[in-house]
C-alpha cells in the first residue's frame, strides 16, 4: 500500500509579535491580481501560531502549518526557521 500524504496547508511568514507566552503573530503577505483593473495588489494576513519553546522572535521568517484548533484565534504552529532576523 501506498502511504497517503496529509493535505495541510503551510504559509511563510514573518513574526510581527511575539510577546504572548508560547504564541507568535505572523504576517503573511501575498501579491493577487485585481479582478476589475488587473493590477497586481500587495495583500496580507495575520495568523497567531504555536510556538511551544518561544524560539522565534520579532523579524524572524518563519514556515507555519495548519493545525486543529488551539485556542479561540489560534490554529497554526510554526514548522520551522526560514530565516533569522538581522541583528541592530
Amino acid at each position: 500500500m501506498s502511504e497517503t500524504k496529509k493535505l495541510t496547508r503551510t504559509l511563510i511568514g514573518k513574526v510581527v509579535s511575539d510577546k504572548r507566552a508560547k504564541t507568535v503573530t505572523v504576517l503573511v503577505e501575498r501579491r493577487v491580481k485585481h479582478a476589475l483593473y488587473g493590477k497586481i495588489v500587495s495583500m496580507s494576513s495575520k495568523y497567531h501560531a504555536h510556538d511551544e519553546k518561544g524560539e522565534y522572535h520579532l523579524g524572524d521568517v518563519i514556515e507555519i502549518t495548519e493545525s486543529r484548533p488551539l485556542s479561540k484565534t489560534k490554529n497554526w504552529v510554526v514548522t520551522k526557521l526560514v530565516q533569522k532576523a538581522a541583528a541592530v
